[in-house]
């Protein structure tokens, strides 16, 4: 599994693994989705987390034991999904975890998907060679369920032949090894479906990035034995599908189902061949920059095991000649942007800046990229797809496409999908994928659920949050993604466990705090009100658009929105802890522009009004000075005759 900032070639195929690709960015609505999340069409699916930890380096499945199928006892499928909460920051490249439950009673782990591995493994409580991860090493005595996997001629056996074995070796050099047991796993406290029982792998032993990895371990959804996928399958309780949703460039949040869902309308697909290939290929044949197709043969794309995706790498590896064709491709349509160094001296990454940090307008700058499959059906990429922002530059990008090294596969990592809801159709041979926003889907899925642990990037520090905040207005957020609603302010609910006494004087400290967290000017955030609550302070406060504008972007809206919802404001210590009680978008007003600067016109209002009252003071004056009040005039002066009037 490639991680985060690896630029090396990116992996060695062997049988027996399987990869699904990672996703995320791009606009479409995700009501037909959520109908068969809530109770509509295949009522066998599950929902898991997917939590965002930080690596920086690349990791590959290269062995896979085969092992013989073990008939598990089937049971009636369930209607129920398991609903959990994605954190996460796609500013930072990373991979994502989810939370899975062992044992009884149920011992919590951090695993990483990988769609390029067939075994879930967690650290055990006897390994002596295990770092320290997330969370404690799973302890099968504490488990009134668990059971060694005895051995049996399908699994390679311990010394005393008495127990199966599994061992890893991965491209890095990392490995894990230990011992398989069969234990109940369950997908969170959301899901009605009931714990099932499956093997999986207690570790004993890792090496390199295993070992210093932040979380505890792997699930792996390869096809194989050992397959969480398989196992789940061979039991009836879900159909032979799965679809993974990651979020975009700016934003984050997602989701995974295990099981089939109702395609959305409007969703495209590629063949996918397990005959092909024994990873989660697709038929690539065309690729287009700018409506124009790179002039290459399209044998290219299927060179050694094909197109294929993996949930495990960042980025995308295309085989020499097609990487040289579509990097030149890109750079033809730049000449406005200067190219810079990237912001690893060990890498060339190929970086560009003057394109602004708005990832809505980078299609201004940036050419449209579309993949063209078999059927002749077309996967339309937008620059988030195929771009990673630069860490050292503001408003500076990178190419998140690299050559292969030497090897013919094309390898398409999670940035091609980005906001992109991709379903591994593996009961019909077949991969679907569906423009959408992950975050928004992910949030509305989740909306009833208690917010899991913060990623390990926020440990240590001083923010601390006690409580989930209120269900956002759904409707409201539907209405922006689809361009139906214009967001003209964002107000916002915080209520601070610090008396109003004490806040008063760093008021305008909180402002610019809170403006740094959500990236926005600090002129963009109004204190509008406050409410005292015993020893705490319920804070209203206002985001406008910035300088004249009369409302936010659709992706300016959607960032504050989703840190606001996802903790990614952190206080100092001095402001206490905090709480997100309500959140609200409002349209643009009408006489916006005279609410903003009511108090400005009326100033100038009162001074035009006080300087004309002052000129004609300073003339009237003037002129009785001339004249004076008792002025000498002569009787032979002449005067205006009077008229008589009538008696």
């Amino acid at each position: 599994m490639a991680r985060a900032r690896d630029r090396v070639a990116p992996l060695s195929f062997l049988p027996g693994l399987l990869f699904l690709a990672s996703l995320a960015a791009g606009d479409g609505s995700p009501e037909p989705f959520l109908q068969t999340l809530t109770g509509g069409g295949v009522p066998s699916a599950m929902v898991l987390p997917l939590v965002l930890s930080y690596a920086n380096s690349s990791r590959r499945s290269n062995v896979g034991r085969r092992f013989g199928r073990r008939q598990l006892q089937r049971e009636d499928p369930s209607t129920a999904t398991a609903r959990m909460r994605l954190y996460d920051d796609l500013l930072t490249n990373g991979y994502y975890t989810t939370r899975l439950y062992i044992g009884t009673p149920p011992q919590k782990f951090a695993l990483i998907v990988d769609s390029g591995s067939t075994v879930t493994y967690v650290p055990c409580s006897s390994c002596e060679q295990c770092g320290n991860h997330q969370d404690p090493r799973f302890q099968p005595d504490m488990s009134s369920t668990y059971d060694p996997l005895k051995c049996n001629v399908d699994c390679t056996c311990d010394k005393e032949n008495m127990q199966c074995l599994y061992e890893r070796q991965y491209a890095e050099m990392s490995s894990s090894s230990g011992l398989l047991g069969v234990d109940f796993i369950s997908f969170g406290k959301e899901s009605a479906l009931k714990p099932q029982r499956a093997t999986f792998g207690c570790e004993t032993s890792e090496s390199g990035d295993l070992f210093s990895q932040h979380a505890d371990g792997i699930m792996g959804l390869g096809r194989g034995q050992l397959s969480i996928m398989d196992q789940l399958v061979d039991k009836g309780v879900i159909s032979d599908s799965f679809s993974l949703c990651y979020g975009g460039m700016d934003i984050g949040g997602g989701a995974m189902v295990l099981g089939g869902i109702t395609p959305p309308h409007g969703m495209i697909y590629a063949r996918s061949n397990p005959g092909r290939s024994p990873y989660y290929n697709i038929d690539l044949k065309e690729i287009h920059v700018a409506g124009k197709p790179l002039r290459l043969n399209s044998k290219i794309f299927n060179g050694n095991h094909g197109t294929v995706l993996d949930s495990g790498t960042t980025y995308a590896y295309l085989p020499e000649e097609a990487f040289r064709a579509f990097r030149d491709a890109i750079m033809s349509k730049l000449h406005s942007l200067k190219q810079i160094r990237g912001p690893d001296p060990n890498y060339k990454d190929i970086c560009f800046s003057g394109a602004g940090s708005d990832v809505s307008e980078l299609s201004k700058t940036f050419p449209e990229v579309e993949m063209v499959f078999g059927n002749g059906q077309k996967l339309s990429l937008s620059p988030e797809n195929y771009l990673f922002q630069h860490s050292k530059v503001r408003g500076a990008y990178c190419l998140g496409v690299f050559q292969n090294g030497k090897d013919p596969t094309t390898l398409l990592g999670g940035i091609v999908v980005r906001n992109t809801l991709v379903t591994y159709d593996r009961q019909n041979e077949r991969i679907g994928f569906w423009k959408t926003n992950c975050s928004v889907l992910s949030e509305r899925l989740h909306s009833n659920e208690a917010p899991a642990p913060a990623p390990s990037v926020f440990s240590g520090s001083n923010l601390s949050i006690e409580e989930s905040p209120a269900p956002s207005p759904i409707g409201l957020v539907d209405s922006v993604l689809a361009g139906q609603f214009r967001v003209g302010v964002i107000t916002f609910d915080m209520f601070l466990n610090i008396s109003y006494v004490d806040l008063v004087p760093h008021i305008k400290e909180l402002a610019e705090l809170i403006a740094n967290e959500l990236e926005v000017a600090s002129d963009q955030v109004h204190f509008m009100n406050n409410t005292n609550n015993g020893n705490g302070t319920l804070i209203r406060w206002a985001i406008f658009p910035e300088g004249s504008s009369s409302s936010f972007s659709n992706s300016t809206a959607m960032g504050i929105i989703s840190r606001l919802t996802e903790h990614r404001v952190r206080l100092p210590e001095n402001f206490g802890s905090y709480k997100l009680v309500e959140w609200n978008l409002e349209p643009p007003s009408r006489r916006s522009w005279w609410k903003r600067h009511l108090v400005a016109v009326a100033i100038s209002v009162s001074m035009l009004l006080l300087l004309s009252f002052s000129t004609f003071l300073v003339w009237y004056m003037r002129r009785r000075r001339i004249r004076g009040p008792g002025a000498y005039r002569s009787v032979d002066d002449a005067v205006p005759e009077q008229e008589l009037q009538p008696m």
